[in-house]
């Protein structure tokens, strides 16, 4: 699930919490997280991007860590120039699409993906934005067609990077990861769900055979896959955090994710009564204390372990589309590169000015750190201030 990096190999660096590095001058070590995203600002402002560096970063040990850097590495991970970004979506596109009843409907009801206490001014806009991003998209796409949970997509992506970015990213993943459930029928949706059963059995036989007794099929985990959990979980957090994960890895991953908890839920599932309404029901509800990261450890494994080319063979345009994903995110430039070659877009704020505060950091950055971290406090001075002071 690693990226394909464009000319010459660079060397993976251990982004596990155990996996420190030296931070400077006398040897000083950085915390995990901060040492972290020193690595992350580097990858970024290679030429090429390391978008390798950030695959890593976004699926190994708390993923990226802050919303200001996923709005710098999403982008990436989907070959997005920040800098030419689609125009800003608007109501106008809501005249004769085919869907735009069924999109108002689903946005109305989608209450909860929003912050608690979020005023309801602010949230009736977003939702407005939401139902024009949708639009937009499908317009642009006639070969794309909307399902039930396709707006708790798009929510995510408008709550994180805004409308225009969110917009642009929602069109990618319409085209490549999310694109075997946007077909006329659910004949393509039902054949990656029922890739959940054959990964199950591959890891445990008996639990198979006891799901396979018990009649529950796939359906419990429809929801979690066309919405990448979203629309099942209520914390935001680990929404973004699965989020990190999937956008750097195979299309198919959100399938071994699901397999993954239904086995890490083994000894609870066989406890149970074999019968289709107590197994649906129990599948059907997550628990609020589940590990996500040991999740997403485990299920990248899983990966590794069982790909794709071992199992039955699936018809899926998501996953045939990944390669070429893959090749083209590996050729982009940094954002500085970018930013010289076009016009910053209209909802992107401008850099805010360095206070005296934030050149007193950068000093005591680079004395302690050594001439390498100068490198990394401009681009995050570039990112502002705040996530600046923050960092050290």
């Amino acid at each position: 699930m690693t990226g394909i990096a464009a000319g010459k190999p660079r060397r993976r660096r251990d982004m596990r919490p155990g996996g420190r590095e030296s931070g400077g001058a006398g040897g000083r070590s950085l915390s995990w997280r901060k040492q972290k995203s020193v690595l992350i600002y580097e990858a970024l402002t290679q030429d090429p991007v390391d978008v390798e560096t950030l695959r890593e970063a976004a699926v190994t040990e708390g993923g990226l860590l802050s919303q200001e850097i996923r709005r710098r590495v999403w982008p990436k991970l989907l070959n997005i120039n920040v800098y030419s970004l689609p125009p800003k979506p608007g109501p106008a596109l809501r005249a004769n699409h085919r869907d735009c009843n069924q999109v108002l409907m689903d946005v109305r009801r989608s209450l909860k993906r929003f912050p608690a206490g979020m005023v309801e001014a602010e949230r009736c806009a977003l939702q407005e934005q939401l139902v024009d991003m949708i639009l937009f998209v499908l317009g642009c796409h006639p070969q794309l067609h909307y399902y039930q949970g396709y707006h708790d997509v798009a929510v995510t992506l408008l709550l994180t990077v805004g409308l225009r970015l969110g917009t642009a990213m929602l069109q990618t993943l319409s085209t490549h990861h999310l694109r075997d459930f946007m077909d006329p029928t659910m004949e393509r949706t039902r054949s990656v769900l029922n890739y959940l059963m054959p990964l199950i059995q591959s890891e445990s036989p008996t639990l198979h055979e006891f799901l396979i007794r018990s009649e529950v099929g796939c359906i419990f985990a429809l929801s979690w896959l066309i919405t990448w959990y979203g629309h099942v979980l209520s914390d935001l957090h680990q929404v973004l955090r699965l989020y990190d994960f999937f956008l750097a890895s195979h299309p198919l991953t959100p399938v071994y994710c699901a397999a993954q908890m239904v086995l890490m839920r083994e000894e609870e599932v066989l406890r149970g009564v074999c019968d289709m309404p107590t197994i649906h029901q129990l599948l059907s509800r997550i628990p609020p204390d589940f590990p996500y990261e040991t999740l997403i450890s485990r299920s990248r494994s899983f990966f590794q372990r069982r790909p794709p080319c071992e199992l039955p063979p699936l018809h899926s345009i998501s996953a045939a589309s990944f390669h070429s994903l893959q090749i083209s995110s590996a050729q982009q430039r940094p954002d500085f590169v970018l930013r010289q070659q076009g016009t910053r877009p209209s909802d992107v704020p401008p850099a805010r000015p360095q206070n005296t505060l934030v050149k007193l950091a950068v000093w005591g950055i680079s004395a302690s750190l050594g001439a390498a971290a100068l490198a990394v406090t401009q681009t995050a001075l570039e990112w502002g201030p705040d996530l600046l002071l923050r960092l050290f």
